[in-house]
């Protein structure tokens, strides 16, 4: 075969994916048919448990390093915005950092792990076989054919891959059109700054190297008909009319309109051809999460792939993939629609909910708290399928203290994470190849992991398991049973007392 695994599609979602497949040593190409990145950025925040995930590989930096940090985002545009800071994670903020961006630090990074990046080629369609699939492609040197063992179609909303592999994407039109700009404003606003009225909504976030983002709606954008891509001199109108001054506005880089146009595919899976991203679920940029959560379908996707083309887990493995991610995209289709429905609340009733939804925010630190970690993606949880599973399994593991190290630190895409808390170690004789064993006491542990004498931690951060006994014979034996199921999931030897540095 050429690859392993060929990706469509060099945005956020693909490049992860790419970089996460060249981490365990799986040869991939990505086929882009854009020449170069696009500098127009839709996306621009970067959450939490992103952040995250690039810490769990030791990337992250970077994105730190340039992004704008801000300790709080916003539910449906509400007055009362939300508060990051109480988030229990090492990155309590988002990141304003623009898509292309993004991009670029995650190309460059999946370049130097050794992936193909393809430029200037389209994928067309497909044929699967036996064993294979030849994805066909055009380019400017005429058509061409790669053979791989797996297609990933992270091509956005439009996807070709989608679409050839016969996969529906249902939804409901756009009904809202929203307009935003990246310009430089002379007499910015105060950073959160946030209007809502009878005549519409406006938001202004700082962006790196001097420049702002502006998004806003009016009532007369409540529209099914397309209006056009917004002008300079309706714009500058706009924020006149909701600010009552256009901040001294000049060098637009970029003005664009967005719908709310909502789908989610069916299914994410259909035999060797996976969807992840925008190719999987549309919606209102709400929040600024899609981008998120299409490099969150990476992260996930990323080890089961390399487990089952490594030879280390079944190829049911990658029917997990749409199991615990599709729940994750209906619930991002339904929750950027109810923001949506807050965001256009333009009458007095509108804003009466909206006020009262504020208040409770504001008043109430768990809903606070609650819509923080939905947001951010750090609430998210994949059900196990063991009824009497420890209330932990399935959960995004923190990045708990471990003497020196932390838990983000020993995570790899090509292994689980063994935390063997008892004393002197006694479950590392259990490992097996495609597990490492660390035998440690936290310095700190949450609230709720009161009573783990040991856990084991997916590539992706999740918890596969987590042990209570005070029995060192019955922690072994629940060990022993998970094992055998994580086996099946691509988990299996002790292979050193270190891990491997990161590639």
């Amino acid at each position: 075969m050429d690859h392993q695994v060929v990706v469509a599609g060099a945005g956020p979602a693909g490049l992860w994916l790419a970089g996460e497949l060249r981490r365990a040593g799986i040869a991939v190409a990505v086929v882009e048919a854009r020449t170069e990145r696009d500098t127009r950025s839709r996306a621009l925040t970067v959450h939490p448990r992103t952040i995250e995930t690039f810490a769990s590989r030791g990337v992250h930096e970077p994105f730190v390093r340039e992004g704008i940090p801000l300790p709080g985002g916003h539910f449906g545009a509400l007055e009362s915005r939300l508060d990051f800071r109480r988030l229990p994670s090492p990155f309590p903020h988002t990141l304003a950092l623009p898509q292309e961006r993004t991009e670029a630090l995650l190309e460059q990074q999946a370049r130097d792990l050794g992936a193909d990046i393809l430029r200037g080629r389209t994928v067309t369609g497909f044929t699967e076989g036996a064993g294979h699939v030849a994805v066909h492609l055009t380019g400017p040197h005429g058509p061409r054919t790669l053979r791989a063992a797996y297609l990933v179609g992270c091509d956005g909303t439009r996807s070709t891959v989608r679409t050839a592999a016969g996969i529906d994407f249902p939804g409901t039109p756009s009904t809202v059109f929203g307009w935003l700009a990246d310009v430089r404003l002379d007499r910015p606003p105060a950073p959160g700054y946030s209007r809502f009225a009878p005549e519409g909504a406006l938001m202004a976030v700082p962006l790196p190297g001097g420049f702002h983002r502006l998004v806003g709606i009016a009532p007369r954008d409540l529209t099914s008909t397309w209006p056009g891509e917004p002008t300079w001199e309706e714009l500058r109108e706009n924020v006149i009319t909701l600010a009552g001054t256009d901040f001294g506005m000049r060098d637009p880089l970029w003005l664009s309109r967005y719908g709310n146009a909502t789908r989610l595919a069916t299914r994410y899976r259909q035999g060797r051809v996976l969807l992840a991203g925008d190719a999987a679920h549309q919606h209102f940029p709400a929040g600024g999460v899609g981008m998120n959560v299409g490099i969150q379908d990476a992260a996930n996707l990323g080890w089961k792939l390399a487990a089952t083309l490594n030879g280390r887990a079944p190829e049911t493995l990658l029917d997990t993939y749409h199991a615990e991610r599709h729940p994750v995209g209906a619930d991002l289709t339904e929750t950027s629609r109810a923001q949506v429905a807050l965001m256009t609340a333009f009458t007095p009733e509108g804003l009466s909910l909206r006020g009262l939804l504020a208040r409770l925010i504001t008043t109430s630190p768990d809903l606070n708290d609650r819509l923080a970690a939905q947001v951010s993606s750090l609430a998210v949880h994949y059900p196990p399928d063991d009824p009497h599973a420890h209330p932990l399994v399935g959960t995004r593991a923190p990045d708990l203290a471990l003497g020196g190290t932390s838990l983000f630190a020993l995570l790899r895409v090509d292994r689980h994470l063994l935390l063997d808390f008892t004393p002197g170690g006694r479950l590392g004789a259990l490992a097996r190849p495609g597990l490492y064993a660390r035998t440690c006491t936290p310095d700190r542990s949450p609230k709720d992991w009161a009573g783990v004498r040991a856990a084991l931690v997916r590539p992706d951060g999740h918890l596969a398991w987590a042990g209570t006994h005070d029995d060192d014979t019955a922690l072994a034996d629940s060990l022993t049973a998970a094992l055998s199921v994580t086996h099946r999931a691509g988990a299996g030897p002790l292979r050193s007392a270190t891990p491997p540095p990161t590639p």
